[in-house]
């Protein structure tokens, strides 16, 4: 059993930065791909990034690249998503995943381990 919880969330204007970070306990982190997904209100949750155990590989829906940075320090357990010049469309609650398969399949079907959330939200 992993557990997982998301913190780092806040109220932001357009433009601004925010990192989130994601700690695990109940496992090694090491041993598992791992994910950032997003819920906005009324939509479905989708995939964000992507990394993989070593940390080498990433993956990021065309949204947020060039604005996001998923990374991982596997020493303290934890995976962190550097948020760069957000937009108001950014605005979700952020989750992370943690999966025993790749990460470059890794989808909201293939995680099977959830943190609660953080809630970003950013004004224009």
């Amino acid at each position: 059993q992993v557990q997982l919880v998301e913190s780092g969330g806040g109220l932001v204007q357009a433009g601004a930065s925010l990192r989130l970070s994601c700690a695990g306990s109940g496992r090694i982190l090491r041993n598992y791909a791992m994910g950032w997904f997003r819920q906005a209100p009324g939509k479905e949750r989708e995939f964000v990034a992507s990394i993989s155990r070593s940390g080498v590989s990433t993956v990021y829906t065309d949204s947020v690249k060039g604005r996001f940075t998923i990374s991982r320090d596997n020493a303290k357990n934890t995976v962190f998503l550097q948020m760069n010049s957000l937009k108001p469309e950014d605005t979700a609650v952020y989750y992370c995943g943690a999966s025993l398969g790749s990460y470059s399949t890794m989808a909201v079907t293939t995680a099977e381990y959830w943190g609660q959330g953080t809630q970003v939200t950013v004004s224009s």
